[in-house]
């Protein structure tokens, strides 16, 4: 399942692209016209370029670019580290994809509890993808404890940025949630809203 999630995130993540006027910044712009043309060696060209000057888009994508081998040989050792660069400077797709890295062990050695916290992290930036990932991986008790207030309260903050499957995890897990289960998973809720 997670892997579906991953697999999903990098093959539209250049669909996302921004376009910045960031001059000092290489021509990132070039970059994303180039990914968007399918000219995945241009594209890796000026994201290089980009990413190293610490543009935290470019990182982002670069990681994508080494991880789907397009423009570049992949190697999961390299999206890693491009990855994580993005990722702590808050990028939240990032995050999300980090978390995916530790959780399969793409590049960095897998570590559940790692990509726990970088989905937490990314959810907590306002990716649905990562809070819903979070909401299965509690529900199902994926890697984690088995939580169903746990897995509300993230389906909770999913369905909060739109996530198109948070509701109804949500009214699923509220018909086997005892009413004191339910308001500690609302309280949970509430208190990330005001963090």
């Amino acid at each position: 399942m997670r892997r579906k999630v991953y697999s999903a995130l990098l093959a539209t993540g250049l669909a996302g692209l921004a376009v910045l006027p960031l001059p000092a910044f290489g021509d990132y712009e070039d970059g994303v016209n180039a990914a968007l043309a399918g000219d995945y060696d241009t594209a890796f060209r000026e994201f290089t370029i980009a990413a190293g000057e610490g543009l935290d888009l470019a990182q982002y994508n670069l990681g994508i670019l080494y991880f789907t081998g397009q423009g570049v040989e992949q190697d999961y050792e390299q999206a890693f580290r491009w990855t994580e660069a993005a990722a702590l400077q808050g990028h939240a797709g990032a995050q999300l994809n980090l978390g995916s890295l530790y959780y399969f062990g793409n590049g960095v050695p897998e570590d559940r509890d790692k990509a726990v916290e970088w989905y937490g992290n990314s959810a907590k930036s306002g990716n649905a993808a990562a809070a819903f990932t979070l909401a299965e991986m509690y529900r199902d008790g994926d890697h984690v404890d088995r939580d169903p207030v746990q897995a509300h309260a993230w389906a909770a903050w999913a369905a909060r940025y739109d996530h198109p499957e948070g509701g109804a995890m949500m009214d699923e897990l509220e018909d086997r949630l005892q009413p004191e289960q339910l308001s500690e998973a609302r309280r949970i809720f509430a208190r990330w809203q005001i963090e």
